[in-house]
């Protein structure tokens, strides 16, 4: 049976204008399937043969509907370590070891993505996860190539490498198993506390001058979380993160990203004091970004949660963009242009300031590296 499929954001973003927006909600968005989820439609990718679109053949539900569980997929990858050419952000390299995200934020940039493989954007990217069970094995494979030089990989790029799945696979931790055994440089950044489960191996990168984490935070009200990001940990779960990776000795910053117009943005201030209070050395910001599927992703999600602040929150994020949804340009992708997002950029560099957070987290070393052992293929003449 296919998932529920929303109509079309144009009809939703009527009827948001209606006075009953609350009755309009309820019956275009099947919340009961949904429930955990940060997609509210399931819209068929656009790589995708064919079109599913639900419509009323007038008999009406005669059993209830199932939820949207979790379908995990083992994929073996080719190669693991990505490079990228990006001038607005500082790594060339990175990991993922799992390919969708359960955490569920209607806002995450990496929702396109999905679309490669056969899936929406929609609820497809929070379901269906690919887990690239040979990571460990071919990032060792990568490490002991004569032709590999050693330079920071980061971690959490495009997916979190603590979701849900990484309690039972364990590829994020095998993956800092091998960092450790081959004196690697890596950054992570995550929203999950589970990243204490491998506190262990990141203390002893961290004294090596290998280990620096980010802990991303959008916002201090648990209500608010739950909703923005249905299955990441809690606000005061990721800043118990922060204080025991900086007792440990590990450099940490604190995200507050993305920060969402007349969504979150008020809280700005109330994050940084927060993350500086648990030990954090340093804080940055992204401005909210919508590429692709993401635009309507996240306009279904503002309908459902917030009807009576869609117009405006789309306003503001427009005009951030020079009166689009999204520029994609180097250099303001991150931060955007006009009044509103220069206002946030300093009142984000006066809070920084004001908490002792303007320094960067310390660079990383790359002379310690020790390619790994590989096992040799060759057979034995004898």
């Amino acid at each position: 049976m296919a998932l529920y499929q929303a109509p079309s954001f144009e009809a939703l973003e009527r009827l948001s204008q209606s006075r009953d927006a609350d009755l309009a909600r309820r019956e275009l968005l099947n919340s009961d399937r949904i429930r955990g989820r940060g997609a509210q439609s399931n819209h068929t990718g656009r790589f995708e043969t064919h079109a599913r679109e639900n419509f009323d053949d007038g008999w009406g539900v005669v059993e209830a509907l199932p939820m949207t569980e979790t379908v995990e997929h083992a994929e073996r990858a080719k190669s693991i370590i990505t490079t990228n050419d990006s001038p607005d952000i500082g790594f060339d390299r990175s990991i993922n070891a799992y390919r969708g995200c359960e955490h569920g934020c209607s806002y995450c940039y990496a929702r396109p993505t999905h679309a490669y493989l056969g899936h929406s954007a929609g609820v497809d990217f929070e379901r269906e996860i690919y887990v690239k069970t040979n990571a460990v094995e071919t990032l060792r494979s990568e490490f002991g190539a004569r032709s590999y030089r050693p330079k920071p990989i980061a971690m959490g790029t495009n997916t979190d490498p603590y979701q849900p799945s990484e309690r039972k696979h364990q590829l994020t931790r095998g993956i800092l198993e091998v960092m450790l055994e081959t004196r690697h440089p890596v950054m992570i950044t995550t929203k999950s506390a589970l990243i204490l489960r491998d506190l262990d191996l990141l203390t002893e990168l961290a004294k090596l001058g290998l280990a620096k984490v980010a802990i991303s935070v959008t916002s201090m009200d648990h209500k608010l979380s739950r909703k923005m990001e249905p299955r990441a940990s809690s606000p005061a779960r990721r800043l118990e993160a922060i204080r025991a990776l900086s007792e440990a000795g590990v450099p940490t910053a604190i995200f507050a990203s993305p920060m969402i117009p007349a969504i979150n943005d008020m809280e700005l201030e109330r994050i940084l004091d927060a993350g500086k209070a648990q030990g954090a050395l340093a804080a940055s910001m992204i401005l909210l970004r919508l590429p692709g599927e993401v635009r309507d992703v996240f306009r279904e999600w503002l309908l459902r949660h917030f009807p009576d602040r869609v117009r405006h929150v789309l306003a503001l994020v427009r005009d951030t963009r020079g009166g689009r949804d999204y520029d994609s340009r180097f250099g303001t992708r991150m931060t955007g242009e006009g009044p509103y997002a220069t206002l946030l950029r300093q009142r984000f560099e006066k809070a920084r300031e004001r908490y002792g957070l303007e320094a960067k987290l310390p660079g990383l070393r790359t002379d310690l590296f020790v390619p790994p052992t590989l096992e040799s293929k060759q057979m034995s003449l004898f």
